[in-house]
């Protein structure tokens, strides 16, 4: 897609085999590998989530930006016969990060990305030196939350994208045109919209995107989790017994932001990231 592959121009644009799957990520930097793992929205992947963040990043370490099992570039299996469920996000992740020598690793996953990320530390956590857990799905709740309505009925067009972003981010965000552009381009694909529609109605089985308490509780690495005070999806309260069940955890809550922290306030995002990855 030449929308995609435009705006990629600027990075190393890779691809590992992780048990099987081909997966895509993005690399900018070098030093300490730090994989960043996106959301699970229509036309999320690594580019889309992390751009405005990856220059800071890769100041300082060896960002990847990895696009997860069933999004952007990676392979998108067929739906027919394979689960997107979660436990294959985290053991794709896992895979992912065993493909490469320097271990352990820093993770900073979203939404998602971020349950997928904790995930990796209560399975394997001798490959997470560092956990950064921002905007994270994890925390049981009563119901899906009724502000994924609109990812959930996504039907591809610019409009529906721009009802996707309005509930996502605070009323004054503004998301420029060419990423939501990208976002739509990249969401019409036709395996990426069977692997998007097969994700979302395991969610909807499910019940939500949740470990149970004691599993949480098992993680000792030391985390940090960000949020947005005007999250609609993950709530500050979601946040605050997430911080409570993490026994190594501090807490940062951003006002006049939603869910997409990463995308609202990078600048401020990176430098807290970066402070707590430096202690």
């Amino acid at each position: 897609m030449a929308t995609f592959d435009a705006q990629l121009a600027g990075y190393e644009s890779r691809f590992v085999d992780a048990n099987g799957i081909k997966t895509h990520y993005i690399e900018s930097g070098a030093g300490e590998p730090l994989i960043l793992i996106h959301g699970g929205g229509p036309g999320a992947d690594g580019y889309g989530n992390w751009h405005g963040c990856l220059p800071a990043f890769a100041q300082e370490y060896r960002a990847l930006a990895v696009d997860m099992l069933g999004f952007g570039r990676t392979d998108k299996p067929d739906p027919t016969t394979f689960t997107y469920s979660q436990d294959a996000r985290t053991n794709h992740m896992i895979a992912f990060i065993e493909a490469f020598d320097a271990r352990p690793v820093s993770l900073i996953g979203n939404s998602m990305g971020g349950i997928t990320s904790l995930g990796v530390a209560i399975q394997r956590p001798d490959l997470v030196k560092k956990l950064i857990l921002m905007g994270p799905a994890g925390i049981k709740t009563s119901e899906v939350p009724a502000a994924l309505g609109p990812l959930m009925s996504y039907d591809g067009s610019v409009e529906g994208m721009r009802k996707v972003i309005d509930v996502l981010t605070h009323a004054e965000f503004k998301m420029d045109e060419d990423m939501l552009q990208y976002r739509v381009d990249l969401s019409n694909q036709p395996a990426t919209k069977k692997a998007l529609g097969a994700t979302m109605q395991w969610v909807k089985s499910q019940h939500g995107l949740y470990f149970e308490d004691d599993l949480i509780q098992q993680v000792k690495t030391p985390t940090l989790v960000v949020g947005g005070k005007d999250d609609p999806i993950v709530t500050p309260e979601q946040i605050y017994k997430l911080l409570a069940l993490l026994e190594n955890s501090r807490g940062y809550v951003i006002p006049h932001c939603g869910h997409w922290v990463m995308i609202e306030y990078p600048e401020e995002f990176t430098r807290i990231t970066t402070g707590f990855l430096k202690q």
